[in-house]
């Protein structure tokens, strides 16, 4: 009877403990705290042996922890390896002392260490190795759920990457859709920098190679535009077409736009607070690629029309018919068969380039409403002019585009038919070189306006003018040939100076002893009186048809 209770009695206590263990085993498993869970569930252990908890040795991927018993603060030296399956360890100061393993899987968590002075019961180790395995699963199952959080902490970090890539991708589609729409419905420069106001909301400025604006969208447009000084904007422009990419400067950011080395253009987003995103920028590379073919576009359309202006100015210096170039005249608003004359630039003074005098030129011309039929030829610039301005206007608004140049400007006669362009263009010509010659520094020279020049220079017989000029200056002209002299040169100007000496000197750049020399000279091989009204009247005729019939030659 005795015996009977008591083995009732230890049933009872081992189902008393199992259903302890069993509640124990839920509250491990509904905590995430690794630590806490394994200072729950060891600590419990005398609670179901009469043991001591030395403490639990934790495996994990960054190696193993100690984590230790009420009255241990350090792993025991000593301690070993602790077999897989657990059993008998040797620790300092216990003597006995056991390892159970944690869970179940392989390989193992880890161990939890146990020890008394005396051997424990088998239902004591029982215990003791089903509290280390819910332990272990309680352990795992942590880490599984910290694993599959970490998974949905980075998946939704993943999606929200993905939502804010989205939403940049889309942004920039609606940029590129936008820029596009202005690229292809011809709406040019200005519906270009509207477009990349619109998309960045910042206003935008398009400047060419020299900074000069050519459109501004958005508010904040300055009454007067600033510049750079030359040499800085020239830096600064080698810099953009190099790198390109968006420049940073003070107030804006910047990007140039180059389709080919002779064409570049500036487009800007004005950005005082440095505010300008990675959209804003890359919408305003979009509008710098649009900018560009747009450039392009212009500077096409810009060459074929040179090309066909050029055609049509050539064949009508070369001469043709009213038929062929009346209609190609009404394709640039011109009607051919009305008054024109032909003018002719050239360059005097400081040379400039065949292509800067050209665009000086054009410019002068379009600035005075005389139209775009004009050609460069020879180095020279050839314009077929409708309209009759102020031609001294003309030449200096041309000089001052020629930045401290100068020009000579020829002036043809009135045409009255098509047919008559090559006779305009001659005389021009003619005017050009008489100037040269008569006037020395650049002006402007109508051919209408040369007096006797004009009457000398329209004579189809030029015989007789031939022998009036050796009459009164062969002497003359034979001494210059001999002796490389320049005495009937200085004949013609001291005669057009009215016989001042300081006026002829001056204009001759020589001293007024010099002349006198020459003329002392002129006086012996003539054998004329230059004091003679009518010697000198005769003299000055003959060099006037001189300097004609030379400028007919040339």
């Amino acid at each position: 009877m005795t015996f009977a209770s008591d083995t009732s009695l230890r049933e009872r206590d081992q189902l008393s403990r199992l259903n302890a263990l069993l509640v124990l085993s839920m509250l491990m498993t509904e905590s995430t705290d690794e630590v806490q869970i394994l200072r729950m569930g060891a600590s419990a252990a005398p609670s179901f042996a009469d043991c001591t908890l030395i403490g639990v040795r934790v495996l994990d991927t960054s190696g193993a922890r100690w984590i230790a018993g009420p009255g241990d603060h350090v792993e025991p030296y000593g301690l070993g390896d602790i077999p897989s399956i657990g059993g008998t360890v040797n620790v300092p100061g216990h003597a006995h002392a056991w390892a159970y393993p944690l869970g179940t899987s392989n390989p193992q968590l880890g161990s939890m260490i146990v020890g008394d002075d005396h051997e424990l019961a088998n239902e004591e180790h029982f215990l003791l190795r089903v509290l280390a395995q819910q332990i272990g699963s309680a352990v795992r199952n942590s880490r599984l759920h910290e694993i599959e959080r970490t998974a949905a902490r980075d998946l939704s970090a993943v999606n929200q990457q993905l939502e804010r890539t989205v939403e940049v991708l889309q942004h920039r589609i609606d940029i590129h859709h936008r820029l596009t729409r202005a690229a292809v419905s011809g709406e040019g420069t200005d519906g270009i920098a509207r477009a990349v106001h619109e998309v960045t909301g910042f206003a935008v400025a398009i400047e060419d190679r020299y900074g000069n604006l050519r459109t501004w969208a958005g508010p904040g447009q300055p009454e007067l535009y600033p510049k750079d000084s030359a040499a800085h904007r020239e830096q600064m422009v080698k810099k953009l077409v190099h790198d390109g990419t968006p420049l940073r400067e003070p107030g804006r950011v910047a990007m140039a736009a180059s389709p080919r080395a002779d064409s570049v253009a500036v487009i800007a987003l004005i950005d005082p607070n440095g505010e300008a995103s990675e959209e804003d920028l890359a919408a305003l590379e979009y509008g710098s690629t649009i900018l560009a073919m747009e450039l392009a576009r212009q500077r096409t359309v810009a060459d074929t029309e040179i090309r066909i202006r050029r055609d049509l100015v050539e064949d009508l210096l070369a001469g043709t018919d009213a038929a062929s170039a009346l209609p190609r005249g009404e394709a640039f608003g011109r009607d051919l068969s009305v008054t024109h004359r032909v003018v002719v630039f050239e360059s005097g003074g400081r040379a400039a380039d065949e292509e800067t005098f050209f665009n000086a030129v054009r410019r002068g011309c379009r600035d005075m409403g005389l139209g775009q039929l004009l050609v460069s030829r020879g180095g020279a610039v050839v314009l077929i002019a409708e309209r009759e301005p102020d031609w001294g206007d003309l030449h200096s608004l041309v000089s001052r585009e020629l930045c401290g140049g100068s020009c000579r400007v020829g002036i043809g006669g009135r045409t009255q038919r098509v047919e008559e362009f090559p006779r305009s263009h001659r005389e021009a010509l003619l005017a050009l070189r008489l100037q040269r010659d008569i006037a020395r520094s650049p002006g402007v020279t109508v051919f209408d306006e040369l007096g006797i020049y004009r009457l000398l220079a329209t004579s189809e017989d030029t015989s007789e003018v031939e022998r009036y000029v050796t009459e009164w200056l062969g002497p003359l002209i034979d001494y210059d040939a001999q002796r490389h002299g320049d005495l009937v040169d200085t004949l013609h100007q001291y005669l057009e100076s009215g016989g001042h000496y300081d006026t002829a000197a001056l204009a001759l750049s020589i001293h007024r002893s010099t002349l006198k020399y020459r003329l002392q000279r002129i006086r012996q091989v003539t054998e004329r009186d230059l004091s003679d009204p009518e010697v000198s009247f005769n003299l000055k005729l003959a060099c006037r048809a001189w300097k004609t019939l030379q400028a007919m030659r040339a």
